[in-house]
């Protein structure tokens, strides 16, 4: 029960990586408060990411509800695909709200609700924030942002008296709803996955839960010596 006592935000939750790591920490005894559009329901709190507005208005609800968060999980993002002269302007700037801007606004207005006991943040980055791909420019522009501001922030929650821990996970491709709309219009699938997953040294795609895994031991006290880290989850993409 290593989430015993806990409770964590989750921005994203609706999705295949956020749902998986609510219901990791629920399974390990914390109480999970999923966030997303409104358009997704089950969700505890409607939450637009790129909205200012509507982040202090999810935080001031959690301090009355709550009083505190003992994690943030900054799970909601998007990808487009397109090289810098093919992709539109307004699929970078959309990519970089959610990914970026939303990650920020998370990172902002939990922070008075972590400062209560101390906690951890855990940004889901991405693997596209530590190589590039020549048709991923604003995925990787913004996946590279999140990467240092979670190092930044990590900087500043030492500071903090109690302390606040920020780490970034990066996935490489992981089976679920993203990697499905990847595939949606190609010829042959199975060519496709082939080819995605031909620079992973395991030769496969990542597991939700396996990202859930990792994202709970960093949320988790186990992880108390860890912060500023960028963690990949790919398969041994990276070692090459």
């Amino acid at each position: 029960m290593r989430m015993k006592d806990k409770i964590v935000l989750i921005t994203g939750a609706a999705g295949t990586i956020g749902n998986a790591i609510a219901q990791m920490v629920e399974q390990e005894g914390g109480k999970a408060l999923r966030t997303d559009l409104a358009s997704h329901k089950k969700q505890d709190y409607a939450l637009d990411v790129t909205s200012e507005q509507n982040w202090k208005s999810v935080a001031d609800a959690i301090s009355r509800d709550h009083g505190r968060v003992d994690g943030l999980v900054n799970s909601a993002g998007i990808a487009s695909l397109g090289t810098i002269e093919s992709e539109d302007f307004a699929d970078y700037k959309k990519t970089m709200a959610v990914n970026v801007d939303g990650t920020y606004l998370g990172c902002k207005y939990a922070m008075p609700l972590l400062k209560v006991r101390g906690g951890s943040i855990v940004n889901l980055s991405s693997v596209s924030g530590l190589v590039a791909g020549h048709n991923l420019a604003s995925y990787n522009a913004s996946k590279g942002a999140v990467r240092l501001l979670s190092k930044s922030v990590a900087l500043y929650g030492a500071r903090l008296k109690p302390q606040v821990r920020s780490n970034s996970v990066h996935p490489t491709f992981v089976e679920g709803a993203m990697v499905e709309a990847m595939l949606v219009n190609v010829k042959s699938r199975e060519a496709a996955r082939e080819r995605m997953t031909a620079d992973v040294p395991l030769a496969r795609f990542a597991q939700p839960e396996e990202v859930a895994n990792l994202a709970v031991f960093l949320l988790s006290d186990e992880s108390a010596f860890i912060t500023g880290a960028e963690i990949p989850i790919d398969g041994g993409l990276t070692a090459r």
